[in-house]
Protein backbone atom coordinates (compact mmCIF):
# COMPACT_ATOMS: atom_id res chain seq x y z
CA UNK A 1 0.00 0.00 0.00
CA UNK A 2 1.01 3.64 -0.39
CA UNK A 3 -0.11 6.82 1.29
CA UNK A 4 -2.91 8.12 -1.37
CA UNK A 5 -6.30 9.77 -2.24
CA UNK A 6 -8.60 7.96 -3.82
CA UNK A 7 -9.62 8.09 -7.60
CA UNK A 8 -7.38 10.97 -7.94
CA UNK A 9 -6.70 9.53 -11.94
CA UNK A 10 -10.52 10.63 -12.49
CA UNK A 11 -11.16 14.39 -13.91
CA UNK A 12 -13.44 14.80 -10.86
CA UNK A 13 -12.17 12.61 -8.21
CA UNK A 14 -14.34 11.63 -5.45
CA UNK A 15 -15.06 13.95 -2.11
CA UNK A 16 -15.09 11.56 0.29
CA UNK A 17 -15.06 7.82 1.28
CA UNK A 18 -17.07 5.84 4.16
CA UNK A 19 -16.00 2.97 5.29
CA UNK A 20 -17.82 0.03 7.82
CA UNK A 21 -15.65 -2.83 9.12
CA UNK A 22 -17.53 -6.27 8.46
CA UNK A 23 -14.91 -8.41 9.48
CA UNK A 24 -11.92 -7.52 11.69
CA UNK A 25 -9.04 -9.23 11.38
CA UNK A 26 -6.98 -10.35 15.24
CA UNK A 27 -4.54 -8.01 14.67
CA UNK A 28 -3.71 -5.59 12.66
CA UNK A 29 -5.59 -3.82 9.62
CA UNK A 30 -5.62 -0.17 11.06
CA UNK A 31 -6.16 3.13 8.69
CA UNK A 32 -3.35 5.92 8.82
CA UNK A 33 -4.77 9.19 7.77
CA UNK A 34 -2.48 12.22 7.41
CA UNK A 35 -3.76 15.58 7.48
CA UNK A 36 -3.25 16.94 3.86
CA UNK A 37 -3.35 20.75 4.66
CA UNK A 38 -0.48 20.10 7.56
CA UNK A 39 1.48 18.54 4.51
CA UNK A 40 1.24 21.33 2.57
CA UNK A 41 2.06 23.40 5.87
CA UNK A 42 5.35 21.54 6.59
CA UNK A 43 6.83 22.14 3.32
CA UNK A 44 9.60 24.91 3.64
CA UNK A 45 9.34 28.10 2.38
CA UNK A 46 10.95 27.64 -0.87
CA UNK A 47 8.89 24.91 -1.82
CA UNK A 48 5.66 25.95 -1.22
CA UNK A 49 6.25 29.13 -3.89
CA UNK A 50 7.95 26.53 -6.20
CA UNK A 51 4.79 23.61 -6.54
CA UNK A 52 1.24 26.26 -6.14
CA UNK A 53 -0.26 26.63 -9.02
CA UNK A 54 1.43 23.49 -11.00
CA UNK A 55 -0.45 20.80 -12.64
CA UNK A 56 0.24 17.00 -12.11
CA UNK A 57 -0.54 13.92 -13.96
CA UNK A 58 -2.55 11.91 -12.81
CA UNK A 59 -3.23 8.38 -14.34
CA UNK A 60 -4.55 4.63 -12.94
CA UNK A 61 -1.42 3.22 -14.61
CA UNK A 62 -0.63 0.92 -11.96
CA UNK A 63 -4.06 -0.30 -11.80
CA UNK A 64 -3.54 -1.56 -15.55
CA UNK A 65 -0.33 -2.52 -14.42
CA UNK A 66 -1.97 -4.88 -11.98
CA UNK A 67 -4.70 -5.97 -14.13
CA UNK A 68 -2.69 -7.27 -17.04
CA UNK A 69 -0.93 -9.63 -15.06
CA UNK A 70 -4.18 -10.87 -13.92
CA UNK A 71 -4.98 -11.88 -17.66
CA UNK A 72 -7.55 -9.03 -18.23
CA UNK A 73 -8.19 -8.38 -22.09
CA UNK A 74 -6.35 -5.55 -23.08
CA UNK A 75 -9.96 -4.57 -24.83
CA UNK A 76 -11.36 -3.93 -21.53
CA UNK A 77 -8.46 -2.37 -20.63
CA UNK A 78 -8.46 0.29 -23.85
CA UNK A 79 -12.20 0.66 -22.57
CA UNK A 80 -11.53 2.14 -18.98
CA UNK A 81 -8.65 4.27 -20.87
CA UNK A 82 -11.03 5.75 -22.94
CA UNK A 83 -13.67 6.16 -20.20
CA UNK A 84 -11.01 7.65 -17.74
CA UNK A 85 -8.48 9.50 -19.87
CA UNK A 86 -5.10 10.97 -17.39
CA UNK A 87 -6.10 13.94 -15.20
CA UNK A 88 -4.71 17.14 -14.91
CA UNK A 89 -4.52 18.32 -11.01
CA UNK A 90 -3.16 20.97 -9.09
CA UNK A 91 0.14 19.60 -6.94
CA UNK A 92 -1.33 22.16 -4.20
CA UNK A 93 -5.52 21.91 -3.81
CA UNK A 94 -7.54 24.59 -2.40
CA UNK A 95 -10.58 22.66 -0.38
CA UNK A 96 -13.50 24.65 -1.74
CA UNK A 97 -14.91 24.89 1.75
CA UNK A 98 -12.01 25.44 4.51
CA UNK A 99 -9.71 27.64 1.89
CA UNK A 100 -6.42 25.37 2.96
CA UNK A 101 -4.34 24.60 0.80
CA UNK A 102 -3.44 20.86 0.69
CA UNK A 103 -0.92 18.41 -1.01
CA UNK A 104 -2.48 16.56 -3.56
CA UNK A 105 -0.21 14.38 -5.77
CA UNK A 106 0.53 10.65 -4.24
CA UNK A 107 2.55 8.07 -5.71
CA UNK A 108 -0.10 5.50 -6.73
CA UNK A 109 -1.77 8.05 -9.40
CA UNK A 110 0.74 10.83 -10.53
CA UNK A 111 2.96 10.19 -13.23
CA UNK A 112 4.55 13.86 -13.36
CA UNK A 113 4.42 17.20 -12.90
CA UNK A 114 4.07 19.46 -15.81
CA UNK A 115 5.94 21.97 -17.51
CA UNK A 116 8.98 21.12 -15.76
CA UNK A 117 11.78 18.56 -16.49
CA UNK A 118 11.64 15.03 -15.46
CA UNK A 119 14.70 14.94 -12.74
CA UNK A 120 12.70 18.46 -10.82
CA UNK A 121 9.37 17.07 -11.17
CA UNK A 122 10.94 13.67 -9.24
CA UNK A 123 12.74 15.40 -6.88
CA UNK A 124 9.38 17.48 -5.98
CA UNK A 125 6.58 14.62 -5.73
CA UNK A 126 9.50 12.48 -3.69
CA UNK A 127 10.01 16.07 -1.47
CA UNK A 128 5.86 15.66 -0.97
CA UNK A 129 5.21 12.36 -0.49
CA UNK A 130 7.55 12.69 2.26
CA UNK A 131 4.96 14.74 3.91
CA UNK A 132 2.87 11.76 4.76
CA UNK A 133 5.40 10.15 6.83
CA UNK A 134 5.44 12.48 9.16
CA UNK A 135 3.62 11.05 12.31
CA UNK A 136 2.91 14.59 13.61
CA UNK A 137 0.84 15.06 10.54
CA UNK A 138 -0.66 11.58 11.22
CA UNK A 139 -3.65 10.06 13.05
CA UNK A 140 -4.47 5.93 13.12
CA UNK A 141 -7.87 4.73 13.09
CA UNK A 142 -8.03 1.17 14.62
CA UNK A 143 -11.21 -0.60 13.64
CA UNK A 144 -13.61 -2.88 15.62
CA UNK A 145 -16.35 -4.63 14.29
CA UNK A 146 -19.36 -2.17 12.96
CA UNK A 147 -16.76 0.66 12.98
CA UNK A 148 -17.32 3.32 10.08
CA UNK A 149 -15.15 5.94 9.55
CA UNK A 150 -16.07 8.83 6.89
CA UNK A 151 -13.05 11.13 5.46
CA UNK A 152 -12.54 13.73 3.16
CA UNK A 153 -10.47 12.85 0.04
CA UNK A 154 -9.98 16.65 -0.06
CA UNK A 155 -8.47 17.17 2.76
CA UNK A 156 -6.34 13.67 4.00
CA UNK A 157 -4.60 11.07 2.44
CA UNK A 158 -4.49 7.35 4.02
CA UNK A 159 -3.17 4.11 4.08
CA UNK A 160 -4.55 1.14 4.75
CA UNK A 161 -2.10 -1.21 6.58
CA UNK A 162 -1.86 -4.78 5.39
CA UNK A 163 -0.39 -5.93 8.66
CA UNK A 164 -2.88 -8.79 9.20
CA UNK A 165 -2.10 -11.56 7.21
CA UNK A 166 -3.26 -14.50 6.79
CA UNK A 167 -6.30 -13.18 8.53
CA UNK A 168 -9.12 -11.45 7.34
CA UNK A 169 -10.16 -7.68 6.63
CA UNK A 170 -13.68 -7.55 5.23
CA UNK A 171 -15.28 -3.87 4.70
CA UNK A 172 -18.06 -2.30 2.68
CA UNK A 173 -17.05 1.70 1.16
CA UNK A 174 -19.14 4.01 -0.26
CA UNK A 175 -17.27 6.60 -2.54
CA UNK A 176 -18.79 9.96 -2.61
CA UNK A 177 -19.23 11.92 -5.96
CA UNK A 178 -16.59 14.98 -6.23
CA UNK A 179 -15.79 17.88 -8.30
CA UNK A 180 -12.53 18.80 -9.77
CA UNK A 181 -9.42 20.22 -7.81
CA UNK A 182 -8.73 23.59 -8.35
CA UNK A 183 -6.07 25.84 -6.82
CA UNK A 184 -6.54 29.70 -5.69
CA UNK A 185 -3.28 31.46 -4.02
CA UNK A 186 -3.77 31.93 -0.50
CA UNK A 187 -3.54 35.80 -0.83
CA UNK A 188 -7.26 35.35 -3.03
CA UNK A 189 -9.08 33.31 -0.32
CA UNK A 190 -12.14 33.93 1.29
CA UNK A 191 -12.90 34.00 4.80
CA UNK A 192 -14.53 31.06 5.73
Amino acid sequence: NEWHTDVTWRTEPSLGSILLMREKPIVGGDTLFCDAHCMFEGLKDDIKERVQGLTAVHDFHLFRLANQLLGVPDELLDEMKKKYPVAHHPVIRTHPETGKQAVYVCANFTKHIEGINDEESEKLLSTLYKQSQVPEFQCRFKWEKGSMAFWDNRAVQHYASADYFPHTRSVERVTVCGDKPYFRPSHEQSNL
